[in-house]
């Protein structure tokens, strides 16, 4: 049998029934997250030339002058950034960038190594000992758990500083990509971007001149080339994601944003995606390298084949392809 109770019980549960369903109509509509720029002012100070990027896990990026040794900061929320806190670095040109775990800002140009703390206050500053072809000329860095990796323009070598603590210990000359490609060319473009997996056991160096990119393997420094069958790779700036590889080329094939699929051991792999306009459409202004932030790609625009450019400069963006697989 049905319980029956007075008419005011209810009624009151009518009415906190409507009222729980009717909810304030300012809490029906929510606001959509703001708009992320397509494209970023890095500076608009003639001569400047952009080379490398860093965008931190909560949004903050860096991008560095190959003609100035100048680092630029700001944020993926807004369109312009600003000359970093330390203003320009002691050397000519300040070429990769990167971030750790805990903030810090790593980059690399001319002969030297800085780390700075996410304020600009420097931290550490490394020099490397000159190559078997002149003085080192870094260009691009890698970061894992116990060492730092970093690439010579120059010279065939790949340099390495042990970490303790976060702070580096002196630059060493670790691998001479050589000792797989005896007839690497004795001019410039010979080392760019380099790129480490997780675990920090497989190093992956791009090389412009050799049109390639080489695998070394950590423990035993064994270099071989990388096998993406018939595509040119000569790539400048790499991101790898697991498997994933994302890199920047700007010689050798059209200029834009290529995406292969690699193997377990990250020896062969595919390209899946070639990305030649940014978010507008437009042709990238030789682009040299890229960062991966959440679903989307920032591609720095050098204008390095036209120096010194025309200001602004600028960093382009595109939604990565691979997003959601």
């Amino acid at each position: 049998m049905a319980r029956r109770f007075p008419l005011w019980v209810t009624a009151s549960v009518v009415a906190l029934t409507v009222g729980l369903a009717a909810p304030p109509a300012e809490a029906a509509t929510r606001e959509a997250p703001p708009r992320l720029p397509d494209t970023y002012v890095v500076s608009a100070e003639p001569g400047m030339v952009p080379e490398g990027i860093a965008v931190h896990r909560d949004g903050r990026m860096y991008v560095t002058s190959d003609a100035t040794g100048a680092l630029f900061a700001g944020d993926v929320r807004t369109p312009s950034m600003h000359p970093f806190a330390v203003g320009a670095v002691d050397r000519p040109s300040s070429r990769g960038v990167h971030t750790d775990t805990a903030g810090r800002v790593w980059s690399v140009g001319a002969g030297t190594l800085t780390v700075h703390s996410r304020t600009g206050r420097l931290l550490a500053t490394r020099t490397a000992p000159d190559g078997p072809l002149g003085p080192a000329d870094l260009n691009d860095l890698a970061i894992t758990a116990d060492a730092v990796y970093v690439t010579d323009w120059a010279n065939p070598i790949v340099y390495r500083a042990q970490l303790r603590h976060g702070r580096p210990g002196p630059l060493q000359p670790w691998v001479d990509i050589r000792s797989a490609f005896p007839q690497f060319p004795a001019q410039y473009w010979l080392l760019n971007g380099i790129v480490a997996d997780a675990a920090g056991d497989t190093v992956l160096v791009a090389s412009n001149g050799t049109e390639a990119v080489w695998r070394i393997d950590v423990a035993t420094r064994t270099v071989e080339q990388l096998d993406l069958g018939d595509q040119s790779f000569g790539a400048d700036g790499m991101v790898l994601a697991g498997r994933r590889l994302y890199a920047v080329l700007n010689y050798g094939a059209p200029n834009g944003v290529y995406v292969a699929d690699l193997d377990p051991d990250l020896r062969s792999g595919t390209v899946t995606h070639k990305i030649l306009t940014d978010a507008d459409g437009q042709a990238f202004d030789l682009p040299t390298t890229l960062a991966r932030h959440r679903c989307r790609l920032y591609v720095v625009n050098s204008q390095g084949d036209h120096r010194s450019g025309q200001p602004p400069y600028t960093v382009s963006t595109v939604s990565d392809p691979a997003c959601g697989e």
